[in-house]
């Protein structure tokens, strides 16, 4: 008989996003089980690893570990697409046990979680350049051809953020916001940010509130 699978709780704002991740995990059941799904709402299961996806997220030492441990001996593992050594480091120094990157395989991305199970911490190469267009998972706007950055900007301006403040939580210089805001108003066609936010509001980038258990496990 094998060994019982790790449990894990996928944590995002975004229904979308925490569901891609999860579906890209799936075939991976004997290894982990997909416990919980939270987006908008705190974890309230028994789980061995927390999986944060950074999508529209606060990240680095701005991540409210607490707040997502709630108490429990649950590992946190960050999962973005900005792997900057010192952003990872942050994230480390603030208690995160492990740094994942999107641009990982799922095999990839379960053996970290099972590292972090094992008591190890795991960060990414500091040659790890960051992701984008072939990021993992899910994401809004990717019907539209938005690439996982340009979403992510779409999304924060929608939460309405100024450029400054994505460029601040996103860890990009203002003139990459401003690049992807471009890029991104092309693909959706839309010229100003009212526009966007409108346009953002009727196609899933709002953040959800919704909390998912599997009570089968």
């Amino acid at each position: 008989m094998g060994s019982t699978p790790i449990r894990v709780a996928i944590v995002n704002d975004y229904e979308l996003v925490v569901a891609g991740v999860a579906a890209m995990l799936a075939p991976h059941h004997d290894r982990i089980g997909i416990i919980e799904l939270d987006s908008g709402l705190p974890v309230i299961s028994d789980v061995d690893v927390i999986l944060y996806d950074t999508f529209g997220q606060i990240q680095g030492d701005g991540v409210d570990l607490e707040d997502l441990v709630r108490g429990s001996d649950a590992r946190v593992v960050i999962f973005s697409w900005n792997t900057q050594p010192a952003l990872v480091r942050k994230a480390i120094d603030r208690g995160a046990r492990g740094y994942l990157s999107k641009g990982l395989a799922a095999d990839q991305i379960v053996a970290g979680i099972e590292a972090v199970h094992r008591g190890e911490t795991v960060t990414p190469p500091e040659s790890t350049t960051e992701v984008g267009a072939g990021a993992s998972g899910d994401w809004p706007g990717r019907e539209h051809g938005l690439t996982a950055r340009e979403a992510e900007v779409v999304a924060l301006i929608t939460q309405g953020l100024s450029n400054q403040e994505i460029a601040e939580r996103t860890y990009l210089s203002i003139n990459s916001v401003k690049t992807y805001i471009r890029t991104a108003y092309r693909k959706i066609d839309v010229g100003r940010r009212s526009q966007a936010v409108a346009w953002g509001m009727k196609n899933g980038f709002e953040p959800d509130r919704l909390r998912v258990i599997d009570t089968t496990r």
